[in-house]
């Protein structure tokens, strides 16, 4: 099985407009909402060729519910961390050039590691995990090289 980290995901809010101006009322020509963050985006690239795979990480809240909704509609697995903070909302404003606003994200506790840690403890050596993504800030920066050795 292929697995995919994504440490730090997003709830996506994209909002399209002709123009943005500062002060002002701005009113929208489209919207749309998306689960976000590197690892999800590979799950869903996957599961477009057709290979199936299951999302890890960390959720949280209303925003990590509708993350998990939306990919097990899509037919990806899921088994994530559950935390007790939100998933963290980044907004996307497209006019013209896009400009992002990218959330810090949620406070992932030393226990909230643990128990992903325990579920790549419970990989096999024919699986697969993809790493990818920024590192929550409340993490070390040493986390990728924590879980690589768990890996190797």
């Amino acid at each position: 099985m292929i697995y995919t980290l994504t440490l730090n995901p997003s709830l996506d809010y994209i909002l399209e407009l002709d123009e943005i101006k500062p002060g002002k009322l701005n009113r929208t020509n489209k919207e749309a909402v998306l689960p976000g963050g590197k690892g999800i985006n590979v799950s869903q690239v996957l599961k477009n060729f057709g290979v199936d795979n299951k999302a890890l990480g960390f959720l949280g809240g209303f925003t990590g519910d509708y993350i998990e909704k939306v990919l097990h509609s899509s037919g990806i697995e899921t088994d994530f961390v559950r935390i007790k903070e939100q998933t963290r909302i980044n907004i996307k404003l497209k006019a013209g050039q896009e400009t992002e606003i990218n959330a810090r994200g949620p406070e992932i506790t030393e226990e909230n590691f643990e128990m992903l840690k325990g579920r790549i403890y419970g990989l096999s050596k024919n699986d697969t995990l993809i790493l990818s993504g920024s590192v929550p800030h409340s993490m070390p920066e040493t986390t990728y090289e924590e879980l690589v050795k768990i890996c190797h």
